[in-house]
């Protein structure tokens, strides 16, 4: 894990291949290419909206060698599930909020916070991301058995990633359109 920014920045852009980063990149320029057709600009936003939301979901930006947590068994209330499986929608659910009950509840942002959480670039997001999922693997050893507590100790922290990915997304999209 990248304790620092330039050497992650560094990392990141090394990748080779198919990754977060490189996906949300390419799909951007598709989308902003006037000569992608209209179907294929309508594909790569749906793929693009999907992207933010992982890059929101730190795990997404964890380690390569588990998988980004899919490895590391746990239960969360008795049910067995992995790490990375608990913060892509597990303990989401588990509060028990509609989607307009979450919207609402996080929508409390004053325009300069707002702008704030907005500013920097792609590869500042993703280190954002990578620096919560680096706290959280520090804090969720393999074959806990979580519950309550968990979901006190990080729901402020998930709460975040709900309102950061929704407002990078806006920001990334008011960009491209």
């Amino acid at each position: 894990p990248s304790k620092d920014f330039p050497s992650f920045e560094k990392n990141l852009k090394a990748q080779a291949g198919s990754n977060l980063y490189n996906q949300i990149k390419t799909l951007s320029a598709q989308i902003k290419n006037p000569a992608t057709a209209e179907k294929d600009r309508k594909i790569a936003l749906i793929f693009l909206i999907h992207m933010m939301g992982d890059l929101a979901q730190p795990m997404h930006t964890g380690r390569s060698e588990d998988l980004g947590g899919n490895k590391i068994q746990l239960t969360y209330f008795g049910e067995k599930t992995n790490l990375h499986s608990l913060w892509d929608g597990k303990l989401v659910d588990s509060q028990k909020y509609s989607y307009t009950e979450y919207a609402k509840l996080l929508d409390i942002k004053t325009k300069n916070e707002v702008s704030q959480i907005q500013s920097g670039t792609l590869e500042n997001w993703l280190f954002d991301s990578h620096q919560i999922a680096n706290k959280i693997y520090a804090q969720t050893p393999a074959d806990s058995k979580l519950s309550y507590d968990y979901q006190y100790k990080f729901n402020a922290i998930m709460e975040r990633q709900l309102l950061y990915g929704g407002l990078r997304l806006a920001k990334l999209l008011n960009d491209l359109f």
